[in-house]
């Protein structure tokens, strides 16, 4: 017969260790093989009603760890409201101090460095690297599309300042690292919308076409129009076309708008979702040829 499930009310919407819950008589074996409970890894379980998101993944990999691990990189980004920086199935980034004896553990990747006392925020009862020394260990750690992809939201929504950034690039001039987190950083914008459109922002500087702007306001015809990725001195604009745009009402909705900047002799590429994959470098000499028309020699 399936096993009936149960959920004692102190376990309700929590994580906890196996070997607890049956110490403590919450439950017993049988019952935590129900479908009420779902197996993070061993002898971490959690309400299977809860969303399988990198939350619930940072907080099973804490489980064990010492207080003093912090959790960093993509994971202390998802934390702080970053929400495309990492799913379910991406490992947890924690940062140990480097004499901390740590045995390797499935689905957390170690960092060993030493943080300042000002580098860490407590978040939900966890510590966590700071917005700034989180932008600092992505660019660091990953290539610089990833980086930035991350570090966009982060100015984004308001957690790091442009200053900010500069200032730590210049306070650590020469640190190891201080090279990439000066690239990202000056690729950094936090004006674009969604992932995709800062990567293919950051995807078109790297490929040598001069920088575009991200949302610039464009008065047509009595109205402000803002194309995701614009170069006014030649008149040219790109518009990410992603999976929100298959609604028909949104859809006419932007072509008409369009349709009022190529009135006004602009140029409008679009990229969809599928050409961002698997044909960017199509897409890039696409610009690319639309800034040559209109005057951009490299």
């Amino acid at each position: 017969m399936p096993r009936k499930p149960y959920r004692p009310p102190e376990l309700v919407g929590r994580i906890f260790r196996r070997s607890d819950v049956l110490r403590h008589g919450l439950l017993t074996a049988h019952q935590v093989r129900s479908s009420a409970w779902t197996r993070l890894r061993y002898d971490v379980y959690a309400d299977s009603r809860l969303p399988r998101d990198h939350d619930m993944a940072c907080r099973a990999a804490l489980m064990g760890l010492p207080s003093d691990a912090v959790v960093a990189g993509p994971s202390a980004a998802y934390r702080h409201g970053v929400q495309h920086a990492a799913t379910f199935h991406d490992d947890v980034h924690v940062i140990t101090h480097p004499k901390a004896a740590m045995l390797r553990r499935r689905g957390v990747r170690f960092h060993e460095t030493v943080l300042d006392p000002d580098e860490t925020i407590e978040v939900d009862g966890h510590l966590c690297t700071t917005p700034l020394r989180t932008a600092w260990d992505l660019a660091g750690w990953f290539d610089v599309v990833r980086a930035v992809t991350v570090i966009d939201s982060l100015l984004g929504s308001g957690l790091v300042q442009p200053d900010q950034l500069s200032e730590l690039a210049r306070e650590r001039q020469g640190r190891r690292g201080s090279a990439l987190a000066r690239r990202a950083f000056e690729l950094a914008d936090g004006r674009a919308q969604s992932p995709p459109e800062f990567q293919l922002r950051v995807r078109v500087v790297l490929a040598g076409l001069p920088r575009p702007q991200a949302q610039l306001a464009v008065p047509v015809r009595g109205r402000v129009l803002h194309p995701d990725l614009a170069w006014p001195e030649y008149r040219v604009a790109v518009e990410y076309d992603g999976e929100w745009h298959h609604d028909p009402d949104q859809f006419h909705l932007d072509r008409r708008r369009l349709n009022l900047l190529v009135a006004e002799g602009w140029i409008v590429l679009h990229v969809t979702s599928r050409r961002l994959r698997a044909d960017l470098p199509a897409v890039l000499t696409e610009i690319r040829q639309a800034l040559h028309s209109r005057g951009w020699r490299p």
